[in-house]
């Protein structure tokens, strides 16, 4: 969420108004899919032959995700009956364990790898390359050529890219060291502990300072270093569905401009100030990247009622939460944290701050262009992940899935044989558990 210091004077826009035309546009992404995965031994069959084999048949690829590890390759397709492809793959030199998967259920398509989110970050919503008459940057062509720049480095992109490293200008590096300044001054007194003991990390592993906007590409392996999080560029808002898919793969969208230096303190979007002072710094904690994957993980599959309801926990934890630490009430949320007046507004008014509760949130309604009308305030970050765990057991999903860590992917236990295999490799995790606890008991007694 973007500094909101002139919101009163703009119109009001409701966050349920923006989730409200999502259905629309995402549309041309709820098409029947189909994942075929298999086994590629080294030197054998180029993928380029693959793909032919697809172009021949009149098949769309959408996404490709090899992995270099386990030689497995996913290829997503827009096709139900392959029959025909199937057959001549197994024709190819070197592959094996060839498998089909629809990848929508319920009647609802969501990601299951992380090549599936390529198709996710196209969903822009709001601004991107196109801005609206009240946005500080409307009139001016430069910045309006600058931000199609930005926007065609990010649907560009594809899983497996290195981010594009960015020439900022002049304007640009004044605009984010105002920002940088102010909220040095603000966030020793007002930000939570995990934020302030992050936020350092940044210049020294990312050159983050007054005068040098870090490369996304450096935030990203820093991230992948600290929690598993990754960054992929974003242009504008995504839809809610989309952007909380991102989270259940460790992926956080990230904008890569930034806002017009006309007014640096005020912006009607997020740019990224607002994701690198704000939700970088949290995403580097453990168990707020982990809080944050489950949100994500939450959403996959459910209704767009739940999605609604989803994104307003969304909303009122990451981007405008609260939490109680020994010296008072700090903020941890990044919306707060990168917003000069509101994170000001926000902790000087006790009247407007609320116990959190997940029901209560993700009904509430919420504002882009304004002051939340409330602030939500929990114990910990346990306190708030322990109370959406709750929250998502509530959400109607007919089947279950799980985060693969190994292959960051989801898999989806609708068969006995997948239960089976989760079974089969849970079986041995506890054979290791218990083998390094009888280690440790043995070292207890001979040391006693």
């Amino acid at each position: 969420m973007a500094d909101t210091r002139r919101g009163q004077l703009h119109h009001v826009t409701s966050l349920d108004d923006v989730i409200s035309d999502t259905r629309a546009k995402t549309e041309k992404y709820s098409s029947l899919r189909t994942s075929i995965r298999f086994h590629l031994e080294y030197n054998t069959t180029p993928l380029s032959m693959i793909f032919a084999l697809f172009e021949d048949e009149g098949v769309p690829v959408l996404e490709v995700d090899k992995s270099s590890e386990t030689h497995q390759v996913t290829i997503n397709v827009e096709l139900e009956k392959l029959e025909t492809i199937l057959t001549k793959l197994k024709l190819f030199p070197g592959i094996s364990q060839i498998t089909k998967e629809n990848t929508k259920e319920n009647g609802i398509w969501f990601p299951k790898c992380l090549a599936d989110l390529d198709g996710c970050a196209k969903n822009v919503l709001m601004y991107g390359a196109e801005l609206d008459a009240d946005h500080p940057g409307f009139k001016d062509e430069v910045y309006r050529k600058r931000r199609d720049y930005f926007t065609k480095l990010a649907m560009d992109f594809r899983h497996g890219d290195k981010i594009p490293r960015v020439e900022y200008t002049k304007i640009e590096i004044e605009t984010w060291g105002k920002v940088y300044k102010e909220l040095m001054e603000l966030h020793p007194t007002r930000a939570c502990a995990q934020h302030l003991k992050n936020l350092p990390l940044l210049s020294e592993f990312c050159k983050c300072s007054e005068d040098n906007v870090p490369q996304l590409e450096d935030i990203s392996a820093f991230l992948q270093s600290r929690t598993g999080f990754r960054i992929r560029p974003a242009a504008g808002f995504l839809s809610p569905r989309d952007f909380l898919a991102g989270l259940a793969f460790r992926v956080f969208n990230c904008t890569q401009y930034i806002r017009h230096h006309s007014d640096p303190y005020y912006t009607p979007e997020p740019d990224i100030c607002h994701e690198i002072l704000g939700h970088v710094p949290l995403l580097a904690d453990p168990e707020f990247a982990q809080f944050s994957q489950e949100i994500g993980l939450a959403s996959l599959g459910v209704s767009d009622q739940d999605i609604s309801k989803l994104a307003g926990c969304y909303l009122y934890t990451v981007e405008f939460g609260l939490c109680k630490e020994q010296d008072g009430i700090k903020a941890y949320g990044a919306g707060l944290l990168s917003s000069i007046s509101e994170l000001k507004h926000a902790l000087s008014s006790p009247e407007k701050v609320r116990a959190f509760d997940a029901v209560t949130a993700s009904c509430q309604e919420s504002h882009v262009t304004a002051f939340q009308p409330v602030y939500f305030l929990s114990p910990s970050f346990s306190q708030a992940k322990h109370e959406m765990r709750a929250f998502a057991a509530t959400l109607e999903r007919p089947f279950v899935l799980s985060f693969d860590e190994e292959t960051s992917s989801v898999k989806v236990f609708d068969k006995l044989s997948s239960i089976q295999s989760a079974v089969s490799k849970m079986s041995h995790d506890l054979v290791v558990i218990s083998k390094a606890l009888g280690e440790m008991e043995k070292r207890k007694i001979e040391v006693c």
